[in-house]
């Protein structure tokens, strides 16, 4: 089991690094097509850099704000806070800032840059369907997030993610709607010029894929952990199917921040089943079940 957490989080490593491509491939589109070399390059990782940094800084505050999360004290919600404290307690780790989302659609995540700086919150709907071994398990796989640095996995993941669609985005509009390339004495290949439009349109779809690769690895790593903080799988795997049995679609619903809670939070569909961050409830219920005795 460490050594799965072990690889994990090496693939973190590599996978961030192919973010790194993305993005560098489409600022060679970008600049092949309006000047026909590579010299905007450095630029536009440069640029994406930025972007990733502020982000690293705001993304948690964005993401409460996007699910409509209410911080809580205590004695606003004893049980639920007492059982946040206990983990903290059992990891080793300071106790994060709690939060409690209006929502009867049983959910929770976590997010933040770092254990300092880390923010768990739970739905109303999940704080009342699970007893409290189920919640504490639930939280404990939240918590795996915050020790694991899933949570800044994930923050990092999502700026460069919404930096690819964003400069994807506008370069389309740009090519489709008035963009004139400035290479007037430079033409370039039209060959070459089909490969960078294409680059640019299929970049977003792979950084996509990307970030769904890093949130379901991250998923099946959390489990684990969760498990081995409270000993107890069979609570998680009860966890599990309740949120298989009595999930639904969250009111507030975002794609940006879906792959940060413990089972997705959008509207079922065709495209969303296909693309999305989480792996099956059921798979992740077998892995726990298949690796009891190693917790």
């Amino acid at each position: 089991m460490y050594s799965s957490i072990a690889a994990n989080k090496r693939n973190t490593i590599f996978i961030m690094a192919l973010f790194i491509g993305v993005i560098g491939a489409v600022g060679w589109a970008i600049s092949y097509y309006f000047y026909g070399n590579s010299d905007l390059v450095p630029y536009v990782i440069g640029a994406a850099a930025i972007y990733a940094f502020i982000q690293y800084f705001i993304a948690g505050k964005l993401a409460v704000a996007t699910t409509g999360a209410i911080e809580i004290q205590k004695s606003d919600n004893p049980r639920f806070y007492r059982i946040i404290e206990n983990l903290a307690i059992t990891t080793g780790i300071q106790t994060p800032r709690v939060y409690i989302i209006n929502d009867p659609a049983p959910n929770a995540f976590a997010t933040g840059r770092d254990p300092r700086h880390a923010i768990v919150a739970a739905t109303s709907g999940l704080l009342d369907i699970m007893d409290d071994s189920e919640l504490e398990a639930v939280m404990a796989h939240e918590m795996g997030h915050v020790q694991n640095y899933d949570i800044r996995v994930s923050m990092i993941a999502f700026g460069l993610v919404s930096a690819i669609a964003l400069l994807s985005d506008i370069v389309v509009r740009i090519m489709f709607f008035g963009g004139n390339r400035r290479n007037n004495d430079n033409n370039a290949s039209p060959i070459m010029l089909i490969i960078g439009i294409v680059v640019i349109v299929l970049a977003p779809i792979v950084a996509f894929i990307i970030q769904m690769a890093v949130s379901r690895q991250r998923e099946y790593l959390a489990d684990a952990t969760s498990a081995l903080t409270t000993r107890n799988p069979e609570a998680l795997e009860r966890a599990l199917a309740k949120l298989g049995q009595y999930g639904r679609p969250m009111q507030k619903q975002s794609t940006s921040t879906a792959h940060l809670f413990i089972s997705d939070p959008l509207k079922p569909g065709f495209f969303s089943k296909l693309f999305s961050t989480h792996p099956p409830l059921q798979d992740r219920i077998e892995r726990l079940h298949k690796n009891e005795n190693k917790f």
